[in-house]
């Protein structure tokens, strides 16, 4: 009898070596220290302090993994690095990589306890009995912001794509709840230029998100409102949004906050959501799949099918739920509010 081809096996028992070549690269700044020219091994080394021929290594396999060029016993950075891996660009992710290094790298450690537990993995991993998540994430300025503009990388991948889903021509104010670098509102106002934009977070987001908007040349069509969307009165909108929120939190805290968007909403008002969206069957898309394992691991929350969103969102009082796949990291979903109440 043939045996089946050991490939689909083999490199995943490899798979995690890669990613961390890749964060290892970014937290050394190798990336950084190459946006300038070309640079060798022992360069590198001493602006690094690392150990010379360890670093070449390393330097190397970056190289066969596509994200340096090698030239003459010099290295480079391929575009791919320069766009994604350094932190000046202005789509990098390198803000991201970090938080994986640094903080999901350690809690997926845990995921067969997570799995058996149903619960996240921040106290076992990190230790604070009862700590959260988000404080966590937040707990410095530079870990607050090494996150914030990692996700903004995400955020200009995906939000482009959101907003074009469906037809927002209609609505005047929106609103992104837990809006961080305001990218969703960007790319809402680009499209549509008569429409109004707020970006609400927590004080010491919205300050980041300010320099954001401002970079942007957007500061005449968005503003911001500091606070807690599960504490605080919310903003006037007809069209309000969450990104990246959902998949955090408990169902309970879930259907509070759809009911809390759904009575500040107008009639014919809409709640533009952006998570992943599972297949229905939940085999797939693999992406979203380990995404909801993510969550577990980090947070209380999951990624679920359109047909979960929708009952969730209908028993907050929406009418009508569409959902549309991207093709971009997040997939969206559309829920309006009926015009007969």
């Amino acid at each position: 009898m043939t045996k089946p081809d050991p490939a689909p096996v083999t490199e995943l028992i490899h798979a995690f070596r890669y990613s961390k070549i890749m964060f290892a690269g970014v937290s050394l700044k190798l990336f950084d220290l190459l946006e300038d020219g070309p640079k060798d091994a022992s360069d590198l080394s001493r602006e690094t302090a690392t150990q010379p021929e360890a670093l070449e290594q390393l330097l190397d396999a970056c190289a066969g993994l596509g994200l340096l060029r090698k030239e003459g016993g010099k290295y480079a950075n391929q575009p791919v690095a320069k766009t994604y891996l350094c932190r000046s660009s202005e789509s990098t992710l390198a803000g991201y990589i970090l938080y994986s290094n640094n903080a999901l790298y350690q809690l997926w450690g845990n995921l067969e306890d997570a799995v058996r537990e149903g619960t996240n993995r921040w106290a076992q991993t990190f230790g604070g009995k009862g700590s959260s998540p988000f404080d966590q994430l937040f707990k410095t300025e530079e870990s607050r912001r090494d996150f914030l503009v990692g996700m903004h990388g995400f955020g200009l991948l995906s939000s482009p794509r959101v907003i074009e889903a469906f037809d927002l021509s209609a609505y005047k104010r929106l609103v992104d709840l837990g809006g961080a670098t305001g990218h969703l509102v960007m790319s809402a106002c680009e499209r549509y230029p008569k429409l109004r934009a707020t970006v609400f977070d927590l004080p010491d987001v919205i300050k980041v998100a300010r320099e954001y908007i401002a970079n942007r040349g957007l500061g005449d069509h968005i503003d911001f409102v500091a606070g807690d969307f599960f504490r605080d009165p919310l903003p006037e909108a007809d069209l309000f949004s969450l990104g990246r929120i959902v998949h955090d939190w408990s169902e309970e805290k879930i259907r509070l906050l759809l009911e809390k968007v759904y009575d500040r909403l107008p009639p014919k008002g809409a709640l533009l959501i952006a998570e992943r969206l599972l297949d229905e069957d939940k085999t797939g898309p693999l992406n979203a799949l380990a995404q909801s394992l993510n969550m577990l691991v980090c947070v209380e929350g999951k990624e679920r099918t359109l047909s979960e969103y929708t009952a969730l969102l209908q028993k907050a009082g929406f009418t009508t739920v569409r959902g549309k796949k991207t093709g971009a990291p997040l997939d969206a979903v559309l829920a309006t509010k009926g015009s007969d109440e």
